[in-house]
């Protein structure tokens, strides 16, 4: 890299950190403070290694200025000035993916942005959603666990009786909580199953279709824990289900399901080489 070249990168970074020093801050507060999200300290790293992935690719390119990069360079800066007005970070989050890509679009040119698209893309998985949203997800996902979950004990002969996200069961009761909603396994499941889609697919319709599969999955894998812990706190009292059931459990299902979600890639591999 020519010294020209490592002024105009080394400008760059000084003014990304100037613009975007309290907003890569707050993200990561929200990491470490916000257990749903804590799975965005891994994402850049992916993003990197996707990245490095592309590397030979990128090497027999040669760089050629494009100036949609600068429309999008602007894009991301009114998003900046938008997210400051209104206090709303999950645009100004994004809208320093924005300028990253047109950082490259505009220096690189088009041909470095189609192979950095989805890296770039990725990064939105690093942003937590804006509270409004979760709220609207959370509950609703709380519930449908208690229903599902009495359904299943009731099923196994269990007496039980759900009203809204509490399942009430003959000698006690069991609470779903924001925790148990699943919307965190299911965020960080769908980060991974994107990225086992893309290198275990080529197809487009396969990776979606790998990807949709998240939903059901991750869903029908928080039901079963929930489940179970209705079943021990039937049996066993609800300070063991709230315990180490609680933890471990959710490790254990989030391995099963990825094992399921590897099922799915494995069979739509297979109509692959059956159609051959």
């Amino acid at each position: 890299m020519s010294y020209r070249a490592l002024f105009k990168f080394a400008i760059i970074v000084a003014l990304l950190a100037v613009l975007y020093a309290h907003v890569v801050q707050g993200v990561v507060y929200d990491w470490i403070h916000m257990p749903d999200f804590s799975h965005g300290f891994l994402i850049p790293m992916v993003s990197f290694f996707l990245v490095y992935e592309r590397r030979k690719n990128l090497s027999v390119l040669n760089p050629s200025s494009h100036w949609g990069g600068f429309g999008l360079i602007i894009l991301g800066i009114l998003f900046l000035l938008l997210g400051n007005i209104a206090t709303e970070y999950f645009t100004m989050r994004v809208s320093f993916i924005i300028v990253i890509a047109g950082i490259i679009l505009f220096l690189l040119g088009k041909d470095f942005y189609k192979i950095l698209l989805f890296p770039l893309i990725f990064l939105i998985f690093m942003i937590p959603l804006p509270s409004i949203l979760m709220d609207r997800i959370t509950f609703p996902m709380q519930v449908f666990a208690s229903k599902m979950a009495a359904r299943a004990l009731y099923l196994i002969k269990i007496p039980v009786l759900s009203e809204g996200n509490i399942i009430q069961l003959s000698n006690n009761y069991l609470e779903v909580s924001e925790a148990c909603s699943g919307i965190r396994s299911l965020i960080s499941f769908l980060a991974l199953s994107v990225v086992f889609a893309y290198f275990s697919q080529k197809n487009i319709w396969k990776r979606i279709l790998l990807i949709l599969s998240t939903f059901p999955i991750a869903i029908i894998a928080n039901v079963a824990r929930v489940t179970g812990a209705g079943v021990l706190a039937e049996y066993c009292g609800d300070s063991f289900a709230d315990g180490f059931f609680h933890g471990f459990s959710g490790l254990i299902l989030f391995v099963v399901a990825f094992v399921c979600l590897f099922m799915v890639g494995a069979l739509l591999s297979r109509i692959k080489k059956v159609n051959k």
